[in-house]
């Protein structure tokens, strides 16, 4: 118990220095900011949701101490609660009926098959949590729509005059082009940070030996029919104003990621049986990664994969493996 909790108050200090980098203002900062989770995350996954909750309830009362009240709720909101929970629910587990029936009537001491927790619905907890963080921090902004818009504007007027060396107006079309696209930037950020950190966190417990479950076959990952539903509903609540339109500009831009990173499974699945394989996926990655255009194309491959079914038209139609020997 002494070694597990060590372990918790080890991560939950590393956890809390990468979150307070943040006030040095260097920029190799907001890289250790947007991995501040990734400690507690490794220790859920590896030691359990308990050494995880130690680790965070440490690092909120250290960032407590030493920044104020304000910015522990805020860390353990945008970073302990998401890593936490997510390190939990990756490692849900339930025995499943018909494999253990199975192997129970070939096999009668083998060990039950597990059931692990879906993979579509880990991704939509991610985007539930990174809905929830981005709505708080821009209602750290201010408290309706209206206050969080002025506050923007009279940012970005004032960031924007201090790099051109001139007087930027609060209305300046470049100023409200930026708090028009702050809640897609934001949500867009949270939503990449948290499916990057529990991905790492993940691959360094399963390199280390600390991962008690087998590696998911992440190409298999597919969302629930209903979250299509409720993408459109939020596109079409995007329209009207106040918090509302807001929280959905919110909603629609998680749950399109969510849509980008089902692309990318089906990207690796109908890759497959090609020769360059690994040529194809790199080149495919950089252009995501270079141009806006490559994320645009990705999301809209998962959307067709959500309404055709692309993954599974190509996995009825690849032939069978050959029998090994």
């Amino acid at each position: 118990m002494m070694a597990l909790v060590l372990i918790a108050l080890i991560a939950g200090a590393a956890s809390a220095l990468m979150f307070a980098s943040i006030i040095s203002g260097a920029l190799i900062s907001l890289v250790l900011a947007c991995l501040a989770s990734l400690p507690l995350m490794l220790v859920t996954l590896g030691w359990g949701p308990l050494c995880g909750a130690i680790g965070g309830l440490a690092a909120m009362l250290g960032v407590g101490a030493v920044l104020g009240l304000p910015l522990a709720l805020g860390y353990g909101l945008a970073v302990a609660l998401p890593a936490w929970w997510l390190g939990h629910l990756a490692m849900l587990g339930r025995p499943s009926q018909d494999g253990s029936a199975m192997t129970a009537a070939v096999t009668p001491a083998a060990p039950p098959q597990v059931e692990w927790y879906p993979l579509g619905r880990l991704l939509l907890w991610i985007a539930a949590l990174a809905t929830l963080t981005t709505t708080a921090s821009l209602l750290s902004l201010g408290t309706d729509a209206s206050a969080i818009i002025e506050t923007l504007h009279r940012g970005f007027a004032r960031v924007m005059s201090m790099m051109s060396e001139s007087v930027v107006t609060e209305n300046d079309p470049r100023v409200s082009l930026m708090v028009t696209v702050t809640p897609v930037l934001l949500a867009t950020a949270h939503m990449t940070t948290l499916s990057l950190n529990l991905w790492l966190a993940a691959k360094v417990a399963a390199v280390s030996g600390r991962l008690q479950r087998p590696w998911p076959d992440l190409s298999t990952a597919a969302l629930p029919p209903m979250t299509l539903v409720v993408l459109c509903l939020s596109l079409a609540f995007s329209f009207t104003g106040g918090m509302t339109g807001i929280l959905a500009v919110v909603i629609a831009t998680v749950l399109m990621m969510a849509y980008a990173l089902i692309g990318l499974a089906v990207l690796h699945t109908i890759t497959r049986d090609l020769n360059n394989r690994t040529f194809w996926l790199a080149t495919a990655y950089a252009i995501i990664l270079m141009f806006s255009v490559g994320l645009v194309l990705l999301t809209a491959l998962g959307l067709a994969d959500a309404v055709f079914g692309f993954r599974e038209r190509f996995l009825r139609n690849r032939p069978p493996p050959l029998p090994t020997p």
